[in-house]
């Protein structure tokens, strides 16, 4: 009986390892400038073309190679990390496992080209999935130039898996960021397609969040610095006043290393809760420098999951930390009591006798006698209304809705024309059944979701030119989001004009929104295309018409005319579906005659 078990073929080892290491372009982004990180450079330039499915290609001014260690970079579990075991677990350098090189030869074609400074000529290699085809002596500039073309050309599953290139594109930028902002003292230049997208000369840490997220993100940021026997804790937390609802930037390092913990993002945000609404998160850049012996780093393919032996200690310093930063900076509000209107209160004098203060009465008043009330003055409302008006066929007269037939969950009612606003956030009315319960804002929320996302699919919005261009900042990766929702937007009525380096000129805006700051709403709507993460086309649509509904709509607080509720009702029950918001919130309530004469007894 032959024997049955036998090894792997290298090339089929290193596709195995591949599959752990490279699951798409920016995995092979990640890897590349990591190992120019490690060989000390102090300039890198990353270029891409097709999203990285095509070309990748990343020069530095390291430290090079000679040529049989640039073979040998190639050979499965080769490293110049590792001597013995104990140095698994005192590493500050980023790539270590050897698994790197190979695994990206294993499915691409590449050609490197290095010298060390103190060679008068380097080394050129071409590797074919994992064949080595040819290697020469030739003249290079110092460091290393690796290119690598055609991802995944030899494994045809894995590349039908790829997502878009958008979203691929995406995923680069996400890398790209993450390792910026971790290495403020080297310079990075992107090119994507031929033409240089971002440049980011050396500089310190803040000015390189700046640089990444925009310019507007210096005024938000509050530092953060604390060192105890247990390591370093340094870095930005953002000013409360900057949390939002949607994506933010949150980000930990742990010795030059991004990281995601779970268990530390709980200390942060515990500082934060007094200050923000329980649905608002913070935005915070943090930086641990640690002994290498207290930590993992190897309990993950990836190596975004490290395992602190202190994990607790450090959770507590992290909190206290974050809390007295906030205390410092004085984001914490204080108590400040409004005095214009506060009677004048005279300094005691002693010398001085205090008189009985007199009451002016009117002897001959009658209260039975009647008095004309003062006419109050008509409310006028702070809302475009007219812009409500666009688009919708106005019909008060009438005052019977009835409800789409596919609605079930609304029975038919017979609306009152009286209409009443209740603290300035609900409409009621009463109906056959009851007293129906309508939210305003959310009621146009339905409203203006169903407009907009109509103009989106049949680009019927109307643009209206700005006078004066605004100019919108965008992180990295918002940058890398925009293109992908960009033709949404210009249906909508949006136009903008790159400015390069991530910042854009806001041209025009929808007719419906001109007297609306448009940077905010355009920021939000990329945030929830974001967030959404979705290739497919009818959910990224979707996302954009809700988060410009929701920074549209009536907001509570504001006062309405009879009039206006009316049309907010009416059209409300021209939607298709009026009783709840595209993201499932309750819009409209009645109280049963029932539940009101029960309450009364």
């Amino acid at each position: 009986m032959t024997d049955i078990i036998h090894l792997l073929p290298d090339s089929i080892a290193n596709q195995i390892a591949a599959g752990e290491v490279i699951q798409r372009p920016a995995s092979v982004v990640k890897e590349l400038i990591e190992n120019s990180l490690d060989a000390g450079a102090t300039h890198v330039i990353l270029s891409v073309k097709d999203a990285g499915r095509t070309f990748i290609q990343v020069i530095d001014d390291g430290k090079g190679m000679s040529a049989t260690d640039l073979r040998m970079a190639f050979e499965r579990h080769a490293t110049s990390k590792i001597r013995n075991v104990d140095d698994l677990f005192s590493l500050t350098t980023m790539g270590f496992r050897g698994e790197a090189l190979p695994s990206i030869a294993a499915i691409s074609h590449i050609e490197v080209k290095s010298r060390r400074k103190e060679d008068e000529l380097g080394s050129w290699l071409v590797i074919s999935g994992s064949k080595v085809e040819k290697q020469e002596i030739v003249a290079a500039a110092a460091g290393t130039s690796i290119t690598v073309k055609n991802i995944f050309f030899n494994v045809p599953a894995r590349r039908k898996f790829l997502k878009s290139n958008e979203t691929e594109r995406r995923n680069i930028f996400t890398e790209f960021e993450r390792i910026v902002l971790v290495n403020p003292d080297v310079e990075f230049t992107f090119i994507e397609n031929g033409v240089e997208t971002l440049h980011l000369p050396r500089t310190g840490l803040r000015q390189r969040i700046v640089q990444i997220e925009g310019k507007n993100t210096n005024q938000q940021l509050i530092e953060i610095s604390e060192e105890t026997t247990l390591g370093k804790i340094y870095g930005y937390i953002t000013r409360p006043e900057f949390a939002r609802k949607g994506k933010v930037n949150q980000f930990f390092f742990v010795n030059n290393r991004y990281i995601r913990h779970p268990y530390f993002h709980k200390a942060v945000t515990t500082a934060f809760e007094p200050l923000i609404a329980a649905t608002e998160k913070p935005g915070y850049y943090i930086y641990f420098q640690v002994d290498p012996d207290t930590i993992d780093v190897n309990i993950h393919p990836t190596k975004t999951e490290v395992k602190f032996e202190n994990e607790q200690a450090l959770w507590q310093i992290l909190m206290v930390t974050v809390k007295e930063s906030l205390g410092k900076f004085n984001a914490i509000p204080t108590i400040d009591f409004d005095r214009d209107d506060a009677p004048e209160i005279p300094i005691y004098n002693p010398s001085h006798s205090a008189s009985m203060p007199k009451v002016n009465i009117d002897p001959g008043y009658n209260p039975f006698h009647s008095h004309r009330a003062e006419t109050p003055k008509p409310v006028t409302p702070v809302f475009g209304w007219e812009q409500l008006y666009k688009g919708f066929e106005k019909d008060s007269s009438s005052t019977l809705f009835k409800p789409a037939e596919n609605d079930h969950n609304l029975p038919e009612t017979e609306l009152s024309p009286e209409h009443y606003q209740y603290k300035q956030k609900y409409i009621l009315t009463s109906v056959k059944s009851g007293l129906m319960i309508i939210d305003q804002h959310r009621a146009h929320v339905r409203i203006l979701f169903d407009k907009y996302l109509e103009q989106i699919k049949n680009k019927r919005g109307i643009s209206q030119r700005v006078l004066f261009p605004e100019v919108l900042d965008l992180s990295v990766s918002e940058a890398a989001a925009l293109p992908s929702i960009l033709e949404d937007l210009e249906a909508l009525g949006f136009e903008l004009g790159d400015l390069g380096n991530c910042s854009f000129a806001i041209q025009a805006v929808p007719s419906e929104i001109e007297n609306t700051a448009p940077a905010p709403l355009v920021r939000s709507m990329i945030g929830k295309s974001m967030e959404t993460g979705s290739d497919v086309k009818s959910e990224v649509q979707e996302s954009i018409a809700l988060s410009l509904a929701n920074m549209t709509a009536i907001p509570y607080g504001r006062t309405l005319t009879a009039e206006e509720m009316l049309l907010v009702v009416s059209q409300l029950f021209a939607s298709p579906s009026p009783t709840y918001t595209p993201d499932g919130q309750v819009i409209i309530s009645v109280v049963s005659d029932a539940e009101i004469e029960k309450k009364m007894q």
